[in-house]
């Protein structure tokens, strides 16, 4: 089993301090140690039967300042990493290579739903700089020819631009994070959310049903996100429907155990669903079979 949407973090330091105001606040909501290590993640995972995990890189330092998830990935056989990059920045693609080169990186994730000018710190999602994003070619070159996979966590709202990047670069591997924000009261077949249905049409494309507890306005087992679930399934197929905690990020109402098991509550998934969402479906889709 593998849980594809964690974080940790360093303690702060003088090479790499705190910065990120916003995140510090959400930090002091959460039930877990201020100071979460990769340490304390594997504990955690062990308590709750979880072999193995990705480390999406956390804002807490400067947002593209990587070095903890960089570290953890090659240092822990159980831990992949996902860092942070900026696709404007001078330099963006050769470091992407540089991080493609650390063992056990397995991409890059965007945030599309911060403004660029405060990125992750707030969100937009009304803002459109992903599609300005479309025409840094060396960078978007540099993925293709790492096999990066690319993490995008944007509103429904913003999918059409997501749309256009996965159309001009179909060959990279795509990871649709936390329902693209929608809620229980966001229709699945109608609207902006439904332009899922256009990116299934991708094979390179998935959706991760993460941070559930955030999403849903009820508590666990998160019924009102169920149906949404489900609309995944019959449109994606469960090979391409994961499975993702995004602990301790939702630890401020939800337990580990709370976000690991919810699963298990959502009527008319098998055995055999179930072990795709929790572990088959993104091996597959990242390469690591």
């Amino acid at each position: 089993m593998i849980d594809t949407h964690t974080h940790a973090w360093g303690k702060a330091s003088e090479e790499h301090p705190w910065v990120n105001a916003a995140v510090l606040d959400l930090v002091d909501e959460f039930t877990v140690h201020t100071v979460y290590t990769a340490d304390r993640l594997l504990a955690d995972m062990d308590r709750n039967g979880i072999d193995e995990a990705v480390l999406v890189g956390y804002p807490i330092c400067e947002w593209t300042d990587n070095w903890y998830t960089l570290q953890v990935a090659e240092a822990y056989d159980r831990l992949y990493g996902i860092v942070m990059l900026d696709p404007f920045a001078e330099g963006a693609a050769d470091q992407l290579r540089r991080c493609m080169e650390t063992d056990g990186i397995l991409g890059f994730r965007l945030g599309a739903a911060c403004p660029a000018d405060q990125m992750w710190e707030t969100f937009d999602p009304g803002v459109t700089w992903l599609r300005d994003a479309i025409a840094e070619t060396e960078f978007w070159q540099a993925a293709v020819e790492t096999d990066a996979t690319v993490q995008l966590l944007c509103d429904h709202g913003q999918l059409d631009q997501a749309l256009e990047l996965v159309d001009r670069y179909p060959g990279l591997a795509y990871l649709f994070d936390h329902f693209a924000h929608a809620g229980p009261e966001t229709p699945t077949d109608e609207g902006t959310f439904a332009q899922f249905a256009e990116l299934a049409a991708y094979d390179t494309v998935a959706v991760k049903v993460s941070e559930i507890p955030h999403m849903s306005e009820t508590t666990f087992p998160y019924a009102d996100m169920h149906d949404h679930v489900r609309w995944f399934l019959e449109t994606f197929g469960r090979e391409r429907v994961i499975w993702g905690s995004d602990y301790p990020n939702v630890s401020d109402v939800a337990s580990y155990p709370e976000a690991r098991h919810w699963l298990r509550q959502v009527d008319s998934l098998s055995e055999g669903d179930r072990a795709w969402l929790t572990g088959r479906a993104f091996r597959r889709h990242v390469g690591l079979d």
